[in-house]
Formats: C-alpha cells, structure tokens, sequence
C-alpha cells in the first residue's frame, strides 16, 4: 500500500532509542525525511547515522529536552529549515512507566518526580505541538501522534495514568482546533513493547523469580496473566511504528481525535 508519505518532512522526538526510533525508521522507509530529537547528542547521532544508512532518506539529530520551551522552539525551527518544511510531528520523548518514585502506593509519591514526569511527557508534548503548529498550517497539510500508553487505561501507575490520559485530552482538544487546516491529531497507546530495554529488564525479573529468561515472558503472555494481552505476545516497537506510520499517512484521512490501543487488547500495561 502506497501510504503517500514519499517527500514529507517529520519531527519525532525520543527518536534515539525504542517505540521513537522505530517509528522514525519506519517514516524514513515510506520515504520521509526526518528529524530526530533526544538528550544525549551521542547516541542520537549514532542513530542518525543508522537510520540513513538503512533508508537513504535525510535523518538529522537535534539535541534537545522537551522539558525546555527554549530548545523545542529551536529544535523545531533547525527542523523545518534544514528539511525545508515540517508536516508530521511525532511524539514520543520520554521515559515508558515513568518515575518509580512516582508510580507506587500513594503514600509513597514523591511530588516532585509526578510533577516532573507530567512535564517530560504532556508538558513536552504540548510544547512540541506548539511550536511545529504553525509549519503544518502553513503546509496546510499535517499529522501530529502523540504515544501515550495503556497506563492511560487501566488502575495502578498513579503518574503514567494521569501523564497517559493528560495526551488523550490533548489530543482530542487539538483534533478540534486543527482539523480545518487539514492537520489531524491522534493518540496510540502502546501497552507491553519490546524495544532495546527488554532483553536486560526480563534478566532481572528471571534472575529475581529464579526462572530462565524465556519462562519470564512465557508466564507474561499466558492466556490468564494479568501482565499479558488479548494476543498472548509481546508486541514489537515496530509494530507501533506500522500503526503510527499509517495515522500519518494519506490513507488516514477520516482518523483524528482517535485513541488507537496497539497492545492486542486487555491486560495491565507494564513497559519494558
């Protein structure tokens, strides 16, 4: 399927490692060019390279923190004028689960670490949808996805609920603004992801639970595990990137203001 991406120009933020890297890729390979952002300007330019020498399509690093208004707008700017233009706004900038400070009991919630959590993940995002804003008007052509995750869904995680479901709100709201300019706006939510993190979090739960590595995720995705999903198998991060490469597309037209769960269905969300 020709998704009719060939020559758009994307910004995706956490684009250095897992569920952002994948997508980044996978917009590269349906022919975008793209700009990647993240925090540490080694390994955001190791990916650069990687990603371009898989694609062939234009893939630069900018070293930003979405927390910072300052280095968003600018990173935004490098982007639109190095790529000549901007039409697709990814984000996917911060930590899967969030602060464990943050996501236990109540009573254990260190203020602070939820405040800062809600500033990394809506606060950026709404920081980055401000200002790739006016480049999709005025391309009058746009696609802003914003991942969040099924945290966003299900009880327990006290800071990735309330960060996960502050993106809903957001994007149904922008969905309403932004449509008339022909921009939409979704939201997926992805659950468990495999991505570079989950070979070592799985050693430490096997190591903990005195069982092989492979029994670990065996158990997860059991049909009757809480941790598991509708499909019983961990999805891959680029299975995320297919669902997100298609809300960018032509072919997704009538889509915005959605809320696409990329899990396989129930089950607790728990990130590795």
């Amino acid at each position: 399927m020709d998704l009719g991406l060939k020559g758009k120009r994307a910004l995706v933020t956490g684009g250095s490692l897992g569920i952002g890297k994948a997508i980044a890729l996978e917009l590269a390979r349906e022919g975008v060019d793209v700009a990647i952002v993240a925090r540490t300007k080694d390994r955001l330019e190791a990916a650069a390279r990687e990603l371009e020498g898989q694609t062939g399509r234009t893939v630069i690093p900018l070293v930003a923190d979405v927390t910072s208004r300052e280095q968003i707008d600018r990173a935004v700017a490098q982007a639109a004028e190095r790529l000549g233009g901007l039409q697709i706004l990814v984000n996917s900038g911060s930590a899967p689960g969030g602060s464990s400070s943050a996501t236990g009991p109540i009573e254990s919630v260190v203020d602070e670490d939820l405040l800062q959590d809600f500033n990394v993940k809506y606060v950026g995002a709404l920081r980055c949808a401000r200002a790739a804003i006016p480049h999709l008007k005025k391309a009058r052509w746009g696609r802003i996805i914003n991942i969040s995750g099924t945290n966003a869904r299900n009880a327990g995680n006290l800071s990735g609920g309330a960060r996960n479901t502050s993106l809903v709100h957001l994007s149904k709201t922008l969905a309403v603004q932004l449509g008339r300019f022909g921009i939409t706006v979704n939201c997926v939510h992805p659950g468990i992801t495999r991505t570079e993190r989950t070979p070592r979090l799985l050693a430490a739960r096997a190591k903990e639970l005195g069982i092989a590595v492979d029994e670990v995720e065996a158990r997860d995705f059991a049909p009757d595990s809480e941790r598991g999903n509708a499909i019983c198998r961990m999805v891959d991060a680029t299975e995320i990137a297919y669902v997100t490469a298609f809300l960018c597309s032509d072919k997704a037209w009538a889509i915005s203001g959605e809320l696409v769960v990329a899990t396989g269905g129930a089950g607790r969300a728990v990130y590795y």
